[in-house]
């Protein structure tokens, strides 16, 4: 045992200071006496309906041809290549 140990020891066997008596309820009237934070439940499910209706038009509408870019950095000539990048052709 070190030191640590014995003053949580004597700690563990002191009587609890009266201070502490009726804590509970002086805590419990305390947070009663706190005004009521009204969540912000509509405006998020809200905001979460108009994301998910985003996701599905967006997955469901057709990509065209011209915007399908390989961005495969092992794969063919990359328009994000550094040479690309410095000579400033696709």
């Amino acid at each position: 045992m070190d030191d640590l140990d014995r003053a949580l020891a004597r700690l563990a066997d002191a009587p609890a200071p009266a201070a502490l008596d009726g804590i509970e309820a002086r805590v419990l009237a305390r947070i009663g006496t706190r005004p009521v934070v009204h969540q912000a439940g509509l405006g998020l499910g809200v905001v979460t309906v108009a994301a998910m209706a985003m996701g599905m038009i967006g997955a469901e509408l057709p990509a065209s041809a011209s915007s399908a870019v390989s961005l495969t950095p092992l794969g063919g000539a990359s328009p994000l290549a550094p040479s690309s990048l410095l000579i400033g052709e696709p």
